[in-house]
């Protein structure tokens, strides 16, 4: 018999052509994706953790604080005893704000404080100080919020305390 394409060969061109089936999409859309760093619950807690001790040395009589993701979603949240009612929920847009707009909220209550009340009118937006962008090697990976502190600027204080705990230096090994 003499056959244009021998039957023995279908398994290994079966195979051939589902390895590539399945590899054509990977490399098709490789270049429409990018790696986003982001906060790990392990690292929002550690923000978290640390604007809380930060707000208890300040003696802060309350404190709600937010450790939101690079996407703006709620990672980690601690509610001091003390803290009035709102102060979660404004604590979380603020986190949020300032990982959306990558900028310190006081930026944008600043703004609004010189006239420019159209940035009022942006949804889901908390323009107030106290919420601080996370950055790790140059990436914004979280952010941190804080509402119910003594005064917006000890929201703002305490919010620095837990974006630093990803900047401050490693301390140096003790001298023997």
């Amino acid at each position: 018999m003499n056959r244009l394409f021998p039957l023995s060969r279908l398994p290994r061109l079966a195979t051939v052509s589902v390895a590539l089936l399945l590899a054509a999409p990977a490399a098709l859309f490789a270049a429409d994706t990018v790696a986003q760093p982001t906060l790990t619950l392990e690292g929002a807690k550690k923000a978290g953790d640390a604007a809380e001790a930060g707000a208890a040395k300040l003696g802060a009589p309350g404190a709600a604080i937010a450790v939101v993701d690079a996407g703006g979603h709620l990672l980690y949240f601690v509610r001091r005893a003390g803290t009035f009612l709102g102060s979660p929920d404004i604590s979380i847009g603020k986190a949020r704000t300032a990982v959306e707009f990558k900028s310190p909220t006081r930026k944008f209550e600043d703004i609004i404080a010189k006239g420019r009340y159209a940035m009022t009118s942006v949804p889901n937006f908390t323009p107030l100080q106290g919420g601080i962008p996370i950055v790790v090697d140059n990436y914004i990976v979280g952010a941190i919020g804080v509402s119910g502190a003594t005064s917006a600027a000890q929201d703002e204080e305490i919010a620095l305390l837990g974006a630093a705990a990803f900047t401050a230096a490693p301390a140096a090994p003790a001298q023997p």
